[in-house]
């Protein structure tokens, strides 16, 4: 793992600690949350992780680690692999070889125990994917009832709540037809967040909009992560990367090539097909 890899506190770039006489009890209380965070499992871990789809190896080798709250922005070529890393971390995709776990239970491989972990796994997709026969308000309601139990009320209260979060409550009585694409993608936005998830998984969440539409959906994410929601993003849009992401993976023919911080990927990418790879996106 890269550095930037590492928790906020474990880089070794601490300030030196004080006398000890001047450190009250508000200090050492915030000291022992800080060594529980540090003792948690990582929010994602992947442990040699391979992935076919018939003689195409799509996922080569992936060992990764996410701690809680980062914001990792997966990039690379169409076909490196980045939307079938998202969809093994909740099983839509089963893998070959390796394991997996969220928030340090392994990953199931079936039955209510895999439903209980996709409740607690959020995911945006490319498309949609929003009931068309209900209204906004029960597309973000609908799962909390039937999955986690939640009072009717309860819930619609919750969804109201996220639409006005994501800035279209105004819409709720509609229907998706009657929304725009980055509407409905911030519909999508909050019916992932009803769930209370422990973290968030975007798979290119603005390539199916207008480009008119990118910056709403980018914003809902970027106050996302302000927020300290961990994410895993798989996406096209660099400038995404450079002001939300804690760390970028490059990926390419199914591996990560790179695994650093949005900064140094951006000016000084060491592998040559990162630096091909930048030179065609920015060039534009």
């Amino acid at each position: 793992m890269s550095d930037a890899a590492a928790p906020t506190g474990t880089t070794g770039d601490d300030p030196k600690p004080e006398p000890a006489d001047s450190k009250n009890a508000v200090s050492t209380g915030a000291e022992a949350e800080h060594r529980a965070t540090d003792s948690a499992p990582p929010m994602i871990s992947m442990r040699a992780v391979d992935k076919h789809f018939g003689k195409l190896h799509v996922l080569r080798d992936i060992n990764l680690e996410v701690p809680r709250g980062q914001v990792v922005i997966v990039l690379g070529p169409s076909g490196s692999g980045k939307s079938t890393l998202c969809r093994t971390i909740n099983r839509l995709e089963p893998i070959d070889t390796g394991s997996i776990a969220v928030d340090g239970v392994p990953l199931p491989a079936e039955g209510k125990a895999l439903a209980a972990l996709r409740a607690d796994v959020g995911m945006v997709f490319q498309s949609f994917n929003l009931f068309a026969h209900k209204t906004i308000l029960e597309n973000v309601s609908l799962a909390p009832v039937k999955v986690r139990k939640i009072k009717k009320e309860q819930a619609r209260t919750r969804a109201m709540e996220l639409l006005e979060r994501v800035g279209i409550a105004n819409q709720a009585d509609k229907y998706p037809a009657q929304l725009s694409g980055g509407q409905q993608q911030r519909v999508a936005i909050a019916r992932a967040l009803a769930m209370n998830p422990k973290v968030m998984l975007f798979d290119e969440p603005t390539s199916a909009l207008d480009p008119e539409m990118v910056n709403e959906v980018l914003d809902v994410m970027v106050s996302l992560a302000k927020e300290g929601m961990t994410m895993l993003v798989g996406t096209h849009e660099m400038g995404f990367a450079r002001r939300a992401g804690d760390r970028v993976l490059f990926m390419a023919d199914g591996a990560i090539v790179e695994d650093t911080d949005p900064e140094t990927f951006f000016t000084t990418p060491k592998s040559e097909r990162a630096k091909d790879f930048l030179g065609k996106i920015l060039s534009h």
